[in-house]
């Protein structure tokens, strides 16, 4: 397989539009309804901890735990995907997501809160939507054409952060109104729509471009090819510092807006919403800047940019100042995100998107788990805000050692 080079500066052609394509049609409506699902469950489920323990501990470890299935499990699932029918795996997995929701809703509503049940869930939870997360994204290499990969890719974003602007305020209005748990129950709602919505989507397995071997020989094919793809390869190593910075944000930010800045759940809906605003406009300015710059020159400048988003948090203490942080974060991200995302995909053979996406998912999340552990207990030994200050260093670091490195290549 050719590599693609990632410093190449798109050529601009006449391509059809992507929303002329049924199937990413289909993928887009559901993907737009399982981010509502999800905005609602990320907000419940820390406030769910925060209620039953007031201990930035438990909530970071249970941000984790939510990361091990892509950090021990992302690479095996990634093999499988290259094996099934992902259409159906897609439905099954989205099935076993609104079981699992709708077991621990009823717990909770019968007065059994436990917050180890929370903790298997939670694991089980997370292991199923990246099993979703993989097969999609393997049905979009399958369903668009290369030259509109950027675009599908930005379209997704695009909905999803725009989600997240409306998600994040309704959860917040919701969660203030009913109980807590009740967003649980709506997620699996809402998961069960996007399950239908997949039935019709055209999906056919990729033809197997070898004979039928065993699951460990298709596992190393997909080293083999990551290593093959020294840029790729590059790419996730420097994701793997940027996720961890931006974990230790995302785990801190709902347990700082509720102890120090006592924001109500409304009110911290709608703060959060301003990472969707961010996250809105980081979609849609994606695709000229691709024109004008290669995604190893943007993913480098975003991380420095987000460092600075990181030192808004650490300097302004208001919910006016977190709103500003956020909205900042969640742009520079999203245009991060999509050159990733976009490149990964552009440079994966059909046959082995799965194994790829796999690989680099667990690459992508391997120093998570730990740095979100750590800035829970940053939290509890000093104060939130410090972790927001030890990201922005972090992340000035990793632009110094990144502006040097073949990500900057701009020919």
């Amino acid at each position: 397989m050719s590599e693609i080079n990632v410093h190449a500066t798109p050529v601009t052609t006449s391509v059809p539009s992507v929303w002329r394509n049924p199937s990413f049609i289909i993928l887009f409506a559901a993907s737009g309804i399982i981010a509502l699902g999800n905005q609602i469950y990320e907000l419940a489920l820390p406030l769910i901890l925060y209620e039953l323990t007031k201990s930035p501990v438990t909530m970071s470890t249970m941000r984790g735990i939510e990361f091990l299935p892509n950090l021990f499990l992302a690479m095996f699932i990634g093999v499988l995907m290259d094996r099934v029918h992902k259409k159906w795996w897609s439905i099954g997995s989205i099935v076993l997501q609104v079981i699992l929701l709708l077991t621990v809703f009823l717990f909770f509503q019968y007065g059994l809160p436990s917050v180890h049940l929370l903790y298997g869930c939670g694991f089980m939870l997370m292991t199923l939507s990246y099993a979703f997360r993989n097969a999609s994204a393997g049905m979009i290499k399958q369903s668009v054409p290369t030259p509109m990969l950027t675009s599908a890719n930005a379209a997704l974003g695009f909905t999803t952060t725009l989600i997240s602007i409306m998600g994040a305020t309704l959860s917040g209005l919701l969660l203030m109104l009913s109980n807590l748990y009740t967003g649980l129950l709506i997620t699996a709602i809402l998961l069960a729509v996007s399950c239908i919505i997949l039935l019709p989507l055209r999906s056919t397995p990729v033809p197997r471009q070898t004979s039928a071997q065993s699951f460990w020989l298709d596992f190393m094919e997909g080293w083999v090819e990551l290593r093959r793809n020294h840029m790729l390869l590059l790419i996730s190593i420097t994701v793997i510092f940027i996720n961890a910075t931006a974990g230790m944000v995302d785990a801190t930010v709902i347990f700082y807006a509720k102890d120090t800045l006592q924001l109500h759940n409304l009110e911290l809906g709608l703060v959060l919403s301003a990472a969707g605003v961010g996250g809105l406009i980081g979609s849609l300015v994606v695709n000229s800047l691709r024109r004008k710059y290669s995604a190893g020159v943007l993913i480098v400048v975003t991380t420095l940019l987000e460092g600075f988003a990181f030192l808004l948090l650490f300097w302004f203490h208001s919910s006016y100042g977190l709103a500003v942080g956020l909205f900042l974060s969640g742009m520079f991200q999203t245009v991060s995100t999509i050159c990733i995302w976009t490149f990964r995909q552009e440079s994966t053979p059909h046959h082995m998107i799965g194994r790829i996406s796999g690989i680099t998912g667990s690459l992508f999340k391997l120093g998570m788990p730990l740095a979100i552990w750590g800035s829970g207990w940053i939290s509890e030994l000093s104060n939130p805000a410090a972790v927001f200050g030890i990201a922005a260093l972090c992340n000035v670091i990793i632009f110094i050692c990144c502006r040097y490195s073949a990500l900057w290549d701009r020919k």
